[in-house]
């Protein structure tokens, strides 16, 4: 990365810069919480798992503990892992239920759980990677649940919007809306329920004499078989849900393949097609076909032309994309430089594609009814958060947790949701994400991680659903290809189609809509929609335009940079 093609906005603030290890992630207690386990020893693994456990508490909205969280990890000497972070249906849901029974649609509620996979991913994680205690790692979010925090901007706006859904249930409204109202900014934001259930599993672990991997897997044993799971079992038993203590006892996050694509002097690390993670190295790969010469940066041009590569990427995912224990996706194909140069060849330069591409092989599945609505609704739940870090010893940690709490009942007692995530899954069976037990959902978090040819590693990654691949694509160009420092990259003005079926139910499809952040020249919005894109205009700075955490470990300078999207309160530091 150089300064010579640095973008004349303002820059809220510069990379930081360190020599030892760095954190960055989606709050600046959950960074600070990580900095401290890195200075009292802890490696990258035992603070990216602190810190995405106090996100669950922080981010309370758009983070369950209860969730989902996809992990990647790079060892410093090679050693790369993902751990998907997602649970799967429960063994007793009927395939068709939701086609036969609720019209095609998957109804707030139970109906949507899957079995809970947070916990067991920051446990395997810590087991195989690590070298703390699940206590040492889950005190700041203890901390943090018990004694509370202050209550920010992001967070009372995310409740507000949603509160109708909190009402829902009492256990979430005691939680969301204390006083029967969502939370004042500045406010004591407090989650004592939660902190006792994390609580319960630190205390377990303490209480267990074989040793450390013996106590983090007594830690575990509270949330799959003991108390935790009883509290969860008996509510879906006694009003209509699917859990069962079968699927809590035999689940385990599985260790998945990580894919590794070719970009200029860079490997790219993706997760697999069980989420959206393969689709970050097809759009660079389609782009680097294309050819990006010529295009200044956040031109029409370039913009287009991004666009037009994402439409042709997203209609890879929707047809194809799915849990690869149950679909046959040929990731091989889909990220081979063939498939790249043939969804290049057609990309119109000086016409919008209307809709979603055709697909260049594979069957294509029937698309929903097209929408037309001047603003992006309030997804019912996701957002997300995000976390990485990279240690004093080169390891990288790089970490996507997500999942909210106003679709679906709060389990009484414990402060926590068993993952919803199956609003992702498709209603009918028949398609590559649609609903069968044990089967996955088609998670959009996919953390990620870059890898240069002299040794230089990023993790990044961030929330925003549908957004994240977008925003990724765009810091990461923004970086390596247009020069610009890690922060500015970060920092500067986004784009994101819409051109595609959304991944969150109702799963709406909104034809060539455009969104641009505030910050475009006036002029750059018509040409685009003389190229036949709908466009409009976000508020410069807004979350819906995602925020992007990256720490790039420089080979050639020996020092860590680490960005922080002001678009969030985040933060990266360093040491």
């Amino acid at each position: 990365m150089g300064h010579e093609s640095a973008p004349a906005w303002h820059v809220p603030h510069p990379t930081v810069l360190g020599t030892r290890h760095a954190i960055s992630s989606g709050h600046y207690l959950a960074s600070s919480a990580a900095l401290a386990i890195l200075d009292a020893g802890g490696n990258a693994v035992d603070a990216g798992c602190c810190a995405g456990m106090a996100l669950a508490v922080l981010h309370a909205d758009e983070v369950n503990f209860a969730g989902v969280a996809p992990i990647m990890i790079r060892m410093a000497d090679g050693t790369t892992v993902s751990i998907d972070g997602l649970g799967v249906w429960p063994a007793g849901i009927p395939a068709d239920l939701f086609l036969r029974e609720h019209a095609g649609t998957i109804p707030r509620g139970l109906l949507r759980t899957v079995v809970p996979a947070a916990p067991d991913a920051w446990i395997t994680a810590l087991r195989d990677y690590g070298t703390m205690s699940f206590g040492q790692v889950a005190e700041a979010a203890i901390r943090l649940a018990r004694d509370g925090f202050a209550a920010f901007p992001l967070l009372v706006e995310g409740i507000t919007a949603r509160q109708r859904g909190y009402r829902n249930w009492p256990a979430n409204a005691a939680i969301y809306l204390p006083e029967g109202r969502p939370p004042r900014v500045g406010e004591r934001f407090l989650q004592t329920d939660l902190a006792r259930s994390i609580q319960l599993m630190a205390d377990a672990e303490a209480a267990t004499t074989g040793g450390r991997l013996a106590g983090l897997e007594a830690a575990r044993a509270v949330f799959y078989e003991g108390e935790l799971a009883e509290r969860m079992v008996a509510y879906h038993r006694e009003n209509g849900g699917y859990l069962t203590a079968r699927d809590l006892a035999d689940f385990r996050c599985r260790r998945e393949p990580v894919l590794t694509t070719r970009w200029r002097d860079f490997a790219v690390l993706t997760c697999g097609a069980w989420c959206q993670g393969p689709t970050l190295a097809q759009t660079l790969q389609i782009l680097e076909a294309y050819g990006l010469q010529g295009l200044e940066h956040n031109s029409p041009g370039y913009v287009h032309l991004v666009v037009e590569a994402l439409k042709g990427v997203f209609s890879d995912r929707e047809h194809l994309y799915g849990d690869p224990a149950f679909v046959d996706v040929d990731v091989e194909r889909l990220l081979s430089t063939a498939h790249a140069a043939a969804r290049a060849a057609g990309i119109d330069a000086d016409r919008a594609h209307p809709g979603l591409p055709d697909l260049i092989f594979g069957a294509p599945q029937p698309l929903p009814e097209p929408k037309d609505y001047d603003e992006l609704p309030v997804v019912g739940e996701g957002a997300t958060s995000y976390v990485c870090v990279v240690d004093a010893w080169g390891n990288a940690f790089s970490a996507t947790p997500s999942d909210g709490a106003s679709t679906s009942p709060v389990i009484p007692g414990t402060g926590f949701v068993p993952s919803l995530r199956g609003m992702q899954s498709r209603p009918d069976p028949a398609h590559p994400s649609g609903v069968a037990p044990g089967k996955r959902p088609r998670l959009t978090p996919n953390p990620a991680i870059v890898v240069r040819d002299d040794g230089s590693v990023m993790p990044f990654g961030c929330p925003g659903g549908d957004m994240q691949v977008q925003a990724m694509v765009q810091v990461f160009l923004n970086a390596f290809h247009f020069g610009m420092p890690l922060q500015e990259a970060v920092n500067a003005p986004r784009f994101s189609t819409w051109s595609f079926p959304n991944s969150f139910a109702p799963f709406d499809y909104l034809p060539s809509r455009l969104f641009l952040e505030d910050r475009f020249p006036a002029g750059t919005l018509e040409a685009l929609r003389a190229r036949g894109h709908d466009v409009r205009s976000w508020p410069p700075f807004t979350r819906d335009a995602a925020a992007v955490e990256a720490i790039y470990r420089n080979a050639r300078t020996g020092f860590l940079e680490a960005a922080a999207d002001p678009r969030q309160p985040a933060a990266a530091y360093v040491s």
